[in-house]
């Protein structure tokens, strides 16, 4: 079996008061809780993915949200607080221009990689789950997995959204129609 974790859109323009969207203080309360997971994985030599919204200046996305996230922007970084040492073999970051991780990216071969160069299947995979925002980009990237029978946990403490009731509603659609576990 292996484990990786995706950290997902930890961005200052969602968790930065300056930021473009900010999710609001209950979001920065579960930066804490992120970190330590993610010294977790670091000591044990699991692999670290930062999922990570990075938009062109024009994306249609911007339709239905301000602008965020731009490309090599201040508000496209990855928070300080969590901020990874280095892109490696065990820290990737994969930029999206969708709600999904999957979409239009490598994180599909990336896993497929993991499974290969740890002698294991895509079902004895593990995929634990953190970031913002529960019911848009968390959401649709834990469908993706279980949609792949790729075993699924969303670590309660590690997410969060702007929108509380949405939240507990997506955590709750996330286990019972999805099947991914909850914890």
């Amino acid at each position: 079996m292996a484990k990786v974790l995706f950290v997902v859109d930890m961005l200052n323009d969602f968790m930065d008061p300056q930021g473009a969207i900010f999710c609001g203080d209950e979001a920065r309360k579960i930066i804490p809780f992120i970190k330590r997971k993610i010294d977790e994985y670091e000591k044990k030599g699991e692999p670290v993915i930062y999922i990570c919204d990075s938009h062109d200046e024009d994306d249609k996305e911007f339709t239905k949200f301000p602008p965020h996230a731009i490309k090599g922007t201040w508000g496209a970084e990855i928070i300080s607080e969590l901020k990874p040492h280095e892109e490696s073999g065990l820290v990737r970051i994969v930029e999206k221009q969708r709600y999904s991780g999957f979409h239009n990216t490598n994180l599909d071969a990336i896993l497929k990689n993991i499974c290969s160069e740890r002698g294991c299947s895509s079902e004895e995979l593990v995929v634990e789950v953190v970031g913002n925002c529960t019911n848009i980009c968390v959401l649709y990237t834990v469908e993706e997995l279980c949609n792949r029978d790729i075993q699924t946990v969303v670590l309660r403490d590690g997410v969060a959204s702007f929108d509380q009731a949405a939240h507990n509603f997506v955590l709750g659609q996330i286990q019972s129609v999805l099947g991914a576990k909850v914890v």
